[in-house]
């Protein structure tokens, strides 16, 4: 993974400060989280940050830092970890991410990307010369299946010709592209096959029609009549015989505790047990004789 830096200080503002509007949203949404918790809403706060101004800066990072209590290398490895996060200055009409994950280039984002580099600049991660335009190459954009894709800001753009990539990117560049309709760019519907449903076209209707079976002929047997109700719920009686358990023990099985226990007794003795561990045939063994059993009560790993 390439490594995340901050751009050069020369591009750097001074300072960052939330507008009225992001800055109530920002104390609300710091709010939602249970006391002590609220450092969780840094990458909430770096996301509004970067919608404010396209781009994370140094002063955004320890801005953001002071508002939840939190020392700036803490909110630094945050942006410089996910790359949904800007760090230099990205193009003021449109920073375009174009997807080269294996699905989108086998499919054509390399023309894509070409298109980007003769548009825009040569190189990714810098302005065009009205500073309006930026882009850059991205892993998966998480719709494969409509690949080429490109995102621009919170959309995404999918189904990709070079053409229609040409018009995009000019439509942006013309302060247009309100006109271009996110998602698909052929006839489909999100990520549905191409050219419509195929299958389950009937509309489905809520009536039922009723079975009615054929009526049997002269060699054919008869259908049954159902049951009435007053047989199907009638209790059949239960018996020894139909439900074996009701027996129990037979009392030729029957022991006494008293006889059990004086017969495990002579047994003992008839076979010299002393209590300890019969190694007669296994001298090196370490299994149930081993110690592990004692370690933590003998309960299972992962059960402690």
């Amino acid at each position: 993974m390439v490594a995340r830096r901050l751009a050069d200080e020369s591009v750097q503002p001074a300072a960052f400060a939330f507008s009225n509007d992001n800055a109530k949203w920002a104390e609300w949404k710091i709010g939602l989280y249970p006391a002590g918790r609220q450092q969780s809403a840094v990458i909430p706060l770096l996301m509004r940050a970067q919608d404010q101004d396209g781009w994370i800066s140094r002063a955004t990072i320890e801005t953001v830092a002071d508002m939840l209590g939190m020392a700036y290398i803490r909110v630094l490895e945050v942006a410089t970890f996910y790359t949904q996060f800007q760090l230099a200055p990205v193009g003021s009409k449109a920073h375009i991410q174009v997807c080269g994950t294996t699905p989108c280039m086998l499919r054509g984002s390399e023309a894509l990307i070409d298109i980007c580099k003769s548009k825009i600049h040569p190189e990714p991660h810098h302005l065009n010369a009205e500073g309006t335009m930026s882009w850059e190459e991205v892993e998966c954009l998480g719709a494969c299946v409509n690949a080429p894709m490109v995102a621009i800001f919170h959309d995404t753009y999918e189904d990709l010709s070079a053409e229609r990539f040409d018009e995009i990117v000019d439509a942006f560049a013309a302060g247009k592209g309100d006109t271009i309709k996110p998602g698909p760019q052929v006839d489909r519907q999100y990520s549905a096959a191409l050219g419509g449903a195929t299958t389950l076209t009937e509309k489905p209707s809520a009536k039922r029609s009723k079975f009615v079976p054929p009526a049997t002929g002269g060699n054919e047997p008869a259908i049954p009549a159902a049951p009435s109700a007053a047989v199907s719920t009638k209790k059949q009686a239960v018996t020894e015989e139909s439900a074996p358990a009701l027996k129990g023990t037979p009392k030729r099985a029957k022991v006494s505790e008293t006889k059990a226990e004086s017969e495990r007794a002579a047994s003992a003795a008839s076979a010299k047990a002393n209590g300890k561990p019969n190694k007669a045939m296994r001298e090196k063994t370490v299994g149930a004789e081993s110690k592990a059993g004692k370690v933590n009560g003998g309960k299972a790993v992962g059960k402690f």
